[in-house]
């Protein structure tokens, strides 16, 4: 499928479903009563199909933050200041975050990617220079990025994972850092599935209800002076950070080379719809992580027809949800590779 729009290609196939049925046969022959281990199945079916193999493997496991600031930030949308973007950009390099702590347990590598932050961050603490720049323009009155800086964000995203995929990465979560990022999600879920801004728009990182009152005025106002043609790369373009469509562009990529999308939470998953919406194809390899508590956060998965994994109440972003969930995945495949069938353990069939 090519998007004439984007500069920047992607050549995303579908998985062969011809092994499906070997796949279920033997998960089915496992020395367990059939679907006993529930939703493990379906994950060790998935990862099987997505690596078209009956041993599937999770290899070098990656969290890529993706960090930007955003113009809308300005009009008042978030609790959180601006300058919170930079200082939690630099933060993440220091090892003590909220995703910190969890890339350790479950021994993910981060990686810290300066998208489009509002500050000159340091050169020697391993952000990885990815700028566009110093944050997206205000969509209130102006589109949030130009034609050109939205292909560079796809082009730079994809170049993110490539580099993980060289380093022997084949399964990767996205995480993000950006003060007014939910407004600019919301935005794009409201114009991507239909749904009404108002049961898109949530606390972010903790307004008020007169904060949300403000934020959905703000965001309203947005979409009404918007005068674009409405295709998905046009509210791509006009309403998204640059570290939002930096992690579109990797999430196509890491579909292209059949890595598995381990998809956080409510940002990263308008992320995998936006995506989804240039290339279908792309959501035969995500594995939705968890269900968050930001507002809309079910509705759009609802939306993609998506099982997340995990509902643990989350809303921090990162990455988190996501590799909260890797140990669940992680058992799903060691249960394919690690049971005995009922033939190989001499084991009568029960059931």
């Amino acid at each position: 499928m090519k998007n004439e729009e984007l500069v920047y290609q992607f050549n995303i196939k579908r998985p062969d479903v011809s092994i499906q049925a070997p796949l279920r046969f033997k998960i089915d022959n496992l020395t367990k009563p059939k679907a006993s281990l529930g939703t493990l199945e379906e994950l060790a079916l998935q990862v099987g199909w997505i690596q078209q193999t009956l041993s599937p493997s999770l290899r070098c496991p990656q969290n890529i933050i993706f960090c930007a600031d955003h113009g809308i930030e300005a009009e008042g949308v978030s609790v959180s200041p601006r300058e919170v973007t930079w200082q939690q950009t630099i933060h993440f390099t220091q090892g003590n975050g909220g995703v910190n702590f969890l890339c350790r347990q479950h021994g993910f590598q981060l990686k810290v990617v300066d998208a489009g932050v509002d500050y000159d961050l340091p050169t020697n603490q391993g952000i990885i220079d990815k700028k566009i720049r110093k944050g997206t323009r205000n969509f209130l009155y102006e589109a949030a990025m130009t034609k050109e800086e939205m292909n560079l964000c796809i082009e730079r995203g994809a170049e993110m994972v490539r580099l993980c995929h060289e380093e022997g990465s084949n399964i990767l979560s996205f995480g993000e850092m950006g003060i007014g990022n939910t407004s600019a999600s919301s935005l794009w879920m409201t114009c991507l599935t239909g749904i009404p801004l108002l049961q898109c728009v949530g606390a972010g990182s903790g307004l008020n209800s007169e904060g949300i009152k403000h934020k959905y005025k703000v965001l309203q106002q947005a979409l009404d002076n918007y005068s674009g043609n409405g295709s998905t790369i046009d509210i791509i373009r006009y309403f998204g950070g640059y570290e939002m469509v930096m992690a579109v562009g990797a999430m196509l990529q890491a579909a292209e080379l059949k890595m598995i999308v381990l998809v956080d939470g409510f940002i990263m998953t308008n992320c995998i719809l936006a995506a989804s919406k240039i290339y279908p194809e792309v959501l035969d390899y995500a594995i939705f992580g968890h269900c968050g508590d930001e507002s809309g956060h079910r509705l759009v998965l609802d939306v993609l027809g998506a099982k997340p994994i995990l509902n643990l109440g989350l809303r921090l972003g990162e990455g988190t949800g996501a590799i909260c969930a890797y140990p669940i995945l992680d058992s799903a495949v060691r249960m394919i590779n690690e049971m005995d069938s009922f033939m190989g353990a001499s084991v009568t069939k029960y059931f």
